[in-house]
């Protein structure tokens, strides 16, 4: 029978599993002598009994936010455990604790239970060893779902735009809500409760109690908690984009000793950040969803003391002699010795009629993960050949009725990885059509039908349609550096030897050097990831690029 500190039993608690009873109460010792007061501790000394407690704690409602289990334990080892636990309370954050010959177990755990933590025995001193992690963990896991707190509540309807992009940004900056449609019960109480008659959407009330109407990405991220005013006026180091390469370089940045600040228009992550899986980011033999690799990037970042601002939109670039000022769209600024441009693509727009009108009203660019769980039992339709595009599909039929991959190419082939071409061709509920493209879409509040059209006969066919997500390339978000930054004629920038082709420095170039390989034409200003013209379009290499950027960062610093 598992032991517990005695506490209300609505309180969260803190579960430790270890079969050697003097270890077991000295994990549980020290966890209560530093959480006890807000946490109840729970202990057990075999992996039976800890599930026991856990299935008993799933029964009365109370919320698990860390299990610590000792990794050699008789009949069932700490990874076994943890993957059963893993189906009860799949919420809580996992800690193994292990001896230093078991660290190869440890290791491979991170992927088969994706494993938050491993400790080597013996944790002393507690306050080096021990704390620091539960105290990371503890943070990460009251940001989530799972976390009885008081969420924001977001009221809307089905076919709302502006709903949409309000539960898309609350998902993806790991900001927990709940949904209510204004159409419902509850939801009309709460439109009543606010003096609102639902026509204007969506009606977002925060943990405060405050009521928000139609807010803009900025008020909700300030009343939301997610920091949007820089804490100082001059950096070390500023990036702009807070995707793979922004965030990689926001963790070498500030790891290494740089006074960094992220600046992230919408939400950390980028495009990989709405990947439904990732299969190919090294590391992860079983895949990791892009919000899983983006929530912990993002807590490595601030681990390290990168500040990082969220719903800002940077305006403009200046230089001003050896500061590099970045300007915002409400007129304020921050300054620094050094900029990383890591702005990313958007996704490219349809160019069909009605589409524009219907844009969060059932199309939608991107994976727009908040709105699949309405797709159940839908025929769904996918725009586009790309990587994005077979994830999406792959995700989307879990519980759509159908869904449609149009490509505009003769097969997949031609622009997808080989292993999601696999998955796709054996999902039996997608279906590719080939040499076909959307000529328009059709309806009223929202997406009723599509006309699609076959490139190679001309024939064309209206389907019926509510959603349609969009996958057909990017474009490079870098219009706000005209004539500041040279780049190529699609908008991407030039960098490094790209620059000097013809052997001489980019005009107004006063250094006698060469700009380094991920250097723009204004010394001090870099670029990593997908802006950058040429670039790999991948993950990996945009992390890797914010990380040599970094280290070129580090290399003009020294040099001016």
């Amino acid at each position: 029978m598992p032991r517990e500190q005695a506490a209300s039993p609505s309180r969260t608690v803190i579960l430790t599993v270890d079969d050697d009873p003097g270890v077991s109460r000295a994990v549980a010792r020290d966890l209560r002598r530093q959480y006890g007061q807000s946490y109840r501790i729970v202990r057990a000394e075999s992996g039976e009994s800890a599930l026991a407690a856990l299935r008993e704690l799933k029964l009365r409602g109370t919320p698990v936010a860390v299990i610590v289990a000792d990794y050699r334990m008789p009949e069932m080892n700490g990874i076994e455990f943890l993957e059963q636990a893993l189906d009860i309370h799949p919420g809580a954050r996992r800690v193994l604790l292990t001896a230093y010959a078991d660290t190869g177990a440890a290791i491979d755990a991170i992927n088969v239970v994706d494993l938050d933590h491993y400790l080597l025995k013996p944790w002393e001193p507690p306050e080096e060893k021990l704390y620091p992690v539960l105290d990371d963990l503890l943070s990460a896991w009251r940001t989530t779902d799972d976390c009885p707190v008081t969420v924001t509540k977001v009221v809307g309807h089905r076919w709302s735009a502006r709903s949409s992009a309000v539960r898309e940004f609350l998902a993806r900056n790991q900001v927990p809500y709940r949904w209510y449609s204004s159409e419902d019960p509850e939801g009309r109480r709460l439109l009543c409760a606010a003096g609102q008659d639902g026509l204007r959407l969506p009606l977002v009330i925060v943990p405060d109690g405050t009521a928000l109407v139609e807010p803009a990405d900025r008020e909700l991220a300030a009343r939301v908690g997610l920091a949007t005013t820089p804490a100082t006026d001059f950096y070390d180091l500023v990036i702009i984009g807070g995707g793979p390469a922004g965030l990689g370089a926001a963790v070498y940045g500030a790891s290494e000793g740089l006074r960094t600040v992220l600046v992230e228009r919408s939400a950390t992550g980028g495009q990989a950040g709405q990947s439904s899986r990732i299969e190919n980011y090294l590391g992860f033999p079983d895949g990791v969803s892009g919000a899983q690799l983006t929530d912990r990037a993002r807590r490595q970042a601030a681990k390290f003391g990168a500040e990082i601002l969220t719903a800002r939109e940077v305006t403009g670039l200046e230089t001003n002699g050896a500061s590099r000022v970045v300007r915002f769209s409400d007129g304020s600024a921050v300054a620094a010795h050094a900029v990383i441009l890591a702005t990313g693509v958007s996704y490219r727009q349809l160019d069909a009629p009605h589409v524009s009108e219907l844009t969060g009203c059932g199309v939608f660019y991107g994976s727009a993960l908040t709105e699949a769980s309405a797709c159940r039992d839908q025929d769904v339709y996918i725009v586009g050949g790309a990587n994005s595009a077979g994830q999406a599909a792959i995700y989307l039929a879990r519980s759509a009725k159908s869904v449609t991959v149009l490509v505009r190419e003769a097969s997949l082939a031609a622009s997808m990885s080989h292993y999601l071409v696999q998955q796709v061709d054996e999902t039996p509920t997608i279906l590719v059509r080939a040499n076909t493209v959307v000529d328009a879409a059709h309806g009223a509040s929202h997406l009723e039908q599509i006309t699609v059209r076959d490139t190679v006969t001309g024939d064309t066919e209206c389907v019926d349609a509510q959603w349609m997500f969009v996958f057909i390339g990017a474009v490079p978000r870098t219009d706000w550096l005209e004539g500041m930054v040279l780049r190529d004629s699609r908008g991407f920038i030039l960098t490094g030897p790209d620059l000097t082709t013809d052997g001489s420095p980019p005009d107004g170039w006063e250094l006698n050097r060469p700009p380094y390989h991920l250097e723009t034409n204004v010394p001090g200003v870099f670029v990593a990831g997908d802006a950058r013209a040429e670039s790999a379009k991948r993950v990996a290499s945009a992390v890797g690029e914010g990380a040599m950027a970094v280290m070129l960062v580090h290399r003009y610093l020294e040099q001016s």
